[in-house]
């Protein structure tokens, strides 16, 4: 199975040399990845990965990308934070149709993780949402969205205070 992905990375200062590091990232095993270089001190790295699962594409390709920028910090995954017009791309139906599913069923839509003037949810909960309704979506997109949203969840709960963390479990859930 191929497996489409996206890894958004902040670089270290001995990073900054697009052409050493595109050839470090290939050397590294990243070579199924479009390297985006477009951002000074960013990096971003479109994988589509033939693995057995999401998880074992995107472990793989985060060791990879580990090991051709050691000390390059993992900013984001994608698809997880999403705006209507992605999840409407995603699953290919128009905005407006998204929009009118999200304002039709204000109890049981999924809650975004953001609201603001941009609204965010996590793919993931949209998907599921769909598919339990009859939609049609993708499995390996389902696969993908549950992993990029693991992903980013724990590269967030390493920032958690361990002592914050259980005081606030039964809290915010």
């Amino acid at each position: 199975m191929e497996y489409a992905f996206t890894f958004r990375f902040l670089l270290s200062q001995a990073d900054h040399d697009a052409e050493a590091l595109v050839e470090r990232l290939g050397e590294a095993g990243c070579d199924d990845a479009l390297v985006g270089t477009g951002l000074p001190g960013r990096v971003a790295l479109s994988f589509v990965r033939e693995a057995d699962s999401a998880k074992a594409a995107m472990v793989s390709a985060l060791a990879d990308a580990r090991r051709a920028m050691p000390s390059a910090t993992l900013i984001e995954a994608v698809p997880d934070l999403v705006g209507l017009t992605d999840i409407a791309d995603a699953v290919g139906m128009s905005r407006q149709n998204m929009r009118k599913l999200m304002i039709g069923y204000p109890e049981s839509f999924p809650a975004p993780v953001h609201e603001g003037s941009t609204t965010l949810w996590h793919l993931l909960d949209v998907l599921v949402w769909l598919d339990q309704r009859d939609y049609s979506i993708d499995p390996i997109l389902l696969d993908v969205a549950g992993t990029a949203m693991q992903v980013n969840l724990a590269r967030c709960a390493s920032q958690v205070v361990p002592a914050m963390a259980r005081e606030l479990r039964a809290l915010v859930g």
